[in-house]
This record gives C-alpha cells, structure tokens and sequence, in this order.
C-alpha cells in the first residue's frame, strides 16, 4: 500500500497564474503561505501548487494573493534537465484535487498586507 496526500491551509502568496492549451486543458499556478505549528517558527514555508481542470478555473476567478485557502493534493516532482549544465534539476510541486476557499467576507474587503516571500 501507498500513500500520498497533502493537505495545506494557508494564505496566497500570488495572483494565479492560467494557462490555456488548445487541447481545452486549463492549468493554474500559484504559490501558498503555510505557518508551522511551532511558535518557534517565524516564516512560513512556501509551497507551488498546480491546479488544473474546473479547480484551476475556480481558483483563476476567486483566488487572490492574501486569500486563505485549504488545498488537498499529492506531491508530485517536475523533473528538467538544466539548459547549461545538463544536470537534471527537480521542485516539488503540491499538485492539488480539491480546493477550499476560506476566510470572511471581512478579509476580502480589508488590505490583506504584501505576502511576498521577501516579507517573511
């Protein structure tokens, strides 16, 4: 037996990025903001989802950086090999298969802060 699910709440940290093949296929990127239980800890650590289909398309209409979000997924690894050196290169990426969009009506209307990586 084999599992692999991840499960993540956090805040947005970009405005989705879409992208449209001409197959019909969507595809949406963007990264997620997520405080360890730890109080010891002070950043939060960063993670790139990739959402694809119907919850790409709710994500690239609802989603904002700032917006708090739960995600559940599988870790999966994108795999190149590196233009100049040859070397093969991977990031891991949370490949997500629901999407839960959380927070007030309050936190959307108020100023959500700059939650660029650099501001943590």
């Amino acid at each position: 037996m084999s599992i692999n699910v991840v499960t993540l709440i956090g805040r947005v940290g970009t405005d989705p990025e879409m992208k449209y093949y001409d197959s019909g296929s969507v595809v949406c990127k963007l990264t997620l903001a997520v405080n360890r239980r730890s109080r010891n800890s002070d950043k939060p650590d960063w993670f790139n989802l990739e959402l694809w289909g119907k919850t790409a398309e709710v994500a690239g209409n609802y989603v904002r950086k700032g917006k708090q979000i739960a995600v559940k997924g599988s870790l999966k690894f994108n795999t190149w090999n590196d233009r100049q050196t040859g070397a093969l290169r991977s990031s891991p990426v949370i490949q997500v298969e629901q999407l839960e969009l959380l927070g007030s009506k309050r936190d959307e209307e108020g100023d959500m802060g700059d939650m660029s990586p650099d501001n943590f």
